[in-house]
């Protein structure tokens, strides 16, 4: 059985999610899964766990990097300076997410939706960025696989300028 605090807390997410009219699945009574849609990355997901004292915000950014792990993890905590309640962090294989955790007593629906906002902006502005750093070697390869195969470049587009090729060319 949740307790009082718990109980709001679950009831300030929902009345959030309700009115930013965002997706959201809550596969048990402490937890909502959020989708958010993006530009760049096309699809954050962001758990949002209610637990005995606090609410865990938490988002999976990117699987740990092919190459250049200094400088990518370097352009991420220099990125989390700026960050508001959340911070880039790295599990035990060196996967990223997007983290934070607010006490349940300042889990308001304008506080969610700022938490979303925030996650949401981070992963979306920081993720070319980031694989730019971490896996351009894969992009590339990806890019003459693509072009060899007449495959669509759509979602590599971002990507253009490390292939060296111009805009439609």
């Amino acid at each position: 059985m949740p307790t009082r605090e718990q109980a709001d807390a679950a009831a300030a997410i929902r009345a959030a999610l309700e009115e930013a009219e965002l997706d959201y699945e809550r596969p048990n009574q402490d937890a909502f899964l959020v989708t958010l849609p993006g530009r760049r990355k096309l699809k954050t997901l962001v758990w949002l766990n209610i637990g005995d004292h606090s609410l865990l915000v938490k988002s999976f950014f990117c699987r740990r990097p092919d190459e250049n792990e200094g400088e990518f993890y370097r352009y991420l905590m220099q990125r989390g300076d700026g960050m508001y309640g959340m911070a880039f962090t790295a599990d035990e294989v060196g996967d990223v997410y997007i983290t934070g955790r607010l006490p349940l007593g300042g889990v308001t629906p304008d506080e969610v939706d700022r938490l979303l906002g925030c996650a949401l902006t981070y992963s979306d502005e920081n993720f070319n960025p980031a694989l730019e750093r971490g896996f351009a070697t894969a992009i590339r390869k990806e890019w003459e696989w693509r072009t060899r195969r007449g495959e669509s470049l759509r979602n590599l587009e971002a990507f253009r300028h490390m292939v060296g090729e111009r805009p439609g060319g």
